[in-house]
C-alpha cells in the first residue's frame, strides 16, 4: 500500500485496479442495500470488522503490519475515525432508503464540498474556475435531490423516508469532506498502511459501541450480506490504494465516476429501480463538475492524491 518507483509507467494497470475497486465498493453498497432496514451503527460494525480481514492479510504479506501499528499521531487517527464513522453511518442510513443511482449521484457532492472546506478551513486559494465548477455541481445535486426534498413541505407521509435519506446522504458527504481534510493532514507524517489500519480499528470499535442504541436481530441472509459488504469494502480499499502505485491521481480519479453506470445497472436489474430524468440530468452535471475540478487541480499541481488513495467516498 505504498508507492513504487516504476508504478507511474503502468497507467493501464492503475486504471484497471481503480475500476475494479469501484466495482468492489458498488458491490459493498449493493449488499448493504440488500440487507434491508438494519441500524447504521450495526452496518458500520460489519463493514469495518470484516474489511480488516483482507486489509490485514495484504499488510502481513507485504510485512507492513509493524508499520501500520506505529504512529506518532494517535489523536489524529482517532479524530479522523470519529468523523469517518459519522459519515459512514449517515451514508448507510441513506443507502437503505434511497434508490442506488440517486445515492451514488448525491455522494458525488463530496469532492465539491472538499473544495469549499479547503478554502474556508485550510486557507486554500480557490479561483473563479473551481468556484464555478462547484456551483454548477451543486446545481446538479439539487436537481437530483429536489423531488425527494419537496415531500417534506407537501404534508404527505409518502416518500418521507427518501427525503430523510437525501438529507442524510448530503450530511454524510459534508462530514466525509471533513474526514478528507483530516486525512490530508495525516498523510504529511503517516504512511498509507497506518492510516488504513487505524481507521479500520477505530470504526469497528465505534460501530460496536452503538449496540445500546439498538441492533437488529439478523437472519442468515442479512448476516451474509453484511459480511460480504465488509469483505468487499476491504478489497475495494486495497485495490483503490494499489491503483495509485501505478498511475497519477489525475489519470485515475476520473474513473471513480464509473460507479454511476454500475449503480444504474444494478439498481435496475437487482432492485427494479428505474433512474428518473432528475437523477440522470443532475448526475451528469455533478460528474462533469467533478471531472473539471480534478482536471483543474491537476493543472494547479495541488497535492490531493495522497489523501484520495486512502479515503473512500464513504468516509
Amino acid at each position: 500500500m505504498t508507492g513504487d518507483a516504476d508504478g507511474a509507467r503502468r497507467p493501464l494497470t492503475g486504471i484497471t485496479l481503480k475500476v475494479t475497486s469501484v466495482c468492489a465498493f458498488v458491490a459493498m453498497s449493493t449488499f448493504i442495500k440488500a440487507s434491508g432496514d438494519v441500524p447504521p451503527g450495526q452496518i458500520v460494525f460489519f463493514r469495518s470488522l470484516f474489511a480488516i480481514i483482507p486489509v490485514v492479510a495484504v499488510m502481513a504479506f507485504r510485512r507492513e503490519l509493524a508499520v501500520a501499528f506505529r504512529t506518532s499521531r494517535p489523536a489524529g487517527h482517532i479524530a479522523r475515525g470519529l468523523v469517518g464513522v459519522t459519515a459512514m453511518g449517515l451514508g448507510f442510513f441513506a443507502l437503505t432508503r434511497l434508490p442506488l443511482p440517486e445515492w451514488v449521484a448525491i455522494n458525488y457532492a463530496q469532492p465539491l464540498i472538499v473544495v469549499v472546506f479547503s478554502a474556508l478551513f485550510l486557507g486554500e486559494k480557490v479561483r473563479i474556475f473551481r468556484w464555478t465548477a462547484v456551483l454548477i455541481g451543486l446545481v446538479g445535486v439539487t436537481i437530483v435531490s429536489w423531488p425527494k426534498l419537496t415531500v417534506l413541505t407537501s404534508g404527505s407521509s409518502l416518500g418521507r423516508d427518501e427525503a430523510l435519506g437525501v438529507i442524510a446522504v448530503l450530511a454524510g458527504a459534508a462530514v466525509s469532506a471533513v474526514a478528507m481534510l483530516l486525512v490530508r493532514r495525516l498523510v504529511l507524517t503517516e504512511r498509507s498502511p497506518t492510516i488504513v489500519f487505524w481507521f479500520s480499528i477505530t470504526s469497528t470499535a465505534m460501530g460496536l459501541l452503538t449496540i445500546p442504541f439498538g441492533w437488529a436481530a439478523l437472519d442468515a441472509a442479512q448476516a451474509t450480506f453484511l459480511v460480504m459488504a465488509g469483505l468487499c469494502g476491504g478489497v475495494g480499499q486495497i485495490l483503490m490504494t494499489e491503483s495509485y502505485r501505478h498511475a497519477d491521481m489525475s489519470t485515475i480519479a476520473p474513473f471513480e465516476y464509473t460507479s454511476m453506470i454500475l449503480a444504474i445497472a444494478i439498481g435496475f436489474f437487482i432492485f427494479s429501480e428505474v433512474p428518473t430524468p432528475h437523477t440522470i440530468v443532475g448526475g451528469a452535471i455533478v460528474v462533469l463538475a467533478g471531472l473539471f475540478i480534478i482536471w483543474r487541480e491537476h493543472r494547479l499541481g495541488l497535492p490531493r492524491g495522497a489523501a484520495r488513495k486512502v479515503t473512500p467516498t464513504q468516509g
